[in-house]
């Protein structure tokens, strides 16, 4: 089995998801450090999503909500992976420090490859696994890896990184799996809407609604839920059915380089020179990475 064709709008779609999702980070640790939990945020931002989801597809095109009944299992697993996702995340870095949580999290790309071909026999070329490495590296150097005691953190906090970082990679390649059959925004739709409702069946149903206060905390709901889920999961799955999931999930690590980005831009926080050389790897190896593909396409 041989590649996607490369796309250059895949590549494009998954670093804009890798954009909300960091715009939405910030909103989140916002309502954190005001008391609201990491149940009642990803119940909240799935529940919202869905809803406005489906708002959208009702208003715009009812066919996208029709699906074979023998796939509702695979609907079903994938919005419960995909509830795993965001709450394994979540409740990391509520244990350990938001950095460590992230480099965890993005050995993603590695899982993605190493299931792509051992389990489906896609050939990868070695670009793609040098990028993986300049990508991983570059986000170890982005988020001050370097100055991380991993060994001496919250052990119940890295195992849920590290769960967060398998979730992740799990809900990448079955939404590849899915978009053979489906358009991406069914698979979106279906995949979140399962999602609430597991988190609807697990916490009290939509109590996390009753939490925030003020418009300033229901603004960086919103921002969570439309922003970081919403638009973010869109990109990311049309990225996939573009690019395919290793190149996608590749892409993806850009997100902790924008993160910093927007730190420094609205916070005034500052990066020193190797998070700075760390985000010229993640992005050298992201534009390598399309130059192969357009090459490919030429040959």
């Amino acid at each position: 089995m041989g590649e996607k064709r490369i796309d250059r709008m895949g590549y494009l779609l998954a670093a804009l998801a890798a954009l909300f999702w960091a715009s939405s980070g910030t909103a989140a640790k916002y309502l954190f450090l005001n008391g609201i939990t990491a149940f009642e945020l990803v119940q909240m931002r799935t529940t919202l999503a869905a809803g406005i989801i489906f708002g959208w597809l009702a208003l715009r095109d009812r066919s996208l909500f029709a699906v074979e009944r023998r796939d509702l299992p695979y609907f079903i697993t994938l919005g419960i992976g995909l509830a795993a996702v965001q709450f394994t995340y979540l409740f990391a870095i509520s244990k350990i420090q938001v950095a460590a949580a992230i480099l965890i999290q993005y050995q993603a790309p590695l899982f993605v490859a190493l299931y792509t071909l051992f389990f489906l026999g896609t050939k990868l070329p070695p670009i793609v696994f040098a990028a993986m490495a300049g990508s991983l590296f570059g986000c170890w150097l982005v988020v001050g890896g370097y100055n991380l005691d991993l060994l001496h953190m919250n052990r119940v906090g890295l195992l849920s990184a590290l769960a967060s970082a398998v979730t992740f990679a799990w809900y990448t390649v079955r939404c590849e799996y899915g978009m053979k059959r489906y358009p991406p925004w069914t698979v979106v739709f279906y995949g979140l809407l399962f999602a609430a409702v597991t988190w609807n069946i697990l916490h009290p149903p939509l109590s996390g609604f009753l939490k925030p206060s003020g418009a300033a905390q229901w603004g960086c709901v919103l921002i969570v839920g439309f922003l970081g889920t919403v638009l973010a999961f869109i990109c990311y799955n049309e990225g996939i059915n573009r690019i395919g999931a290793t190149r996608a999930s590749i892409t993806a690590t850009l997100e902790p380089i924008t993160a910093g980005f927007i730190a420094w831009l609205f916070l005034g926080e500052t990066m020193e020179l190797w998070q700075v050389l760390g985000a010229a790897f993640v992005i050298a190896s992201v534009t390598a990475l399309q130059l192969s593909g357009r090459q490919a396409e030429k040959g």
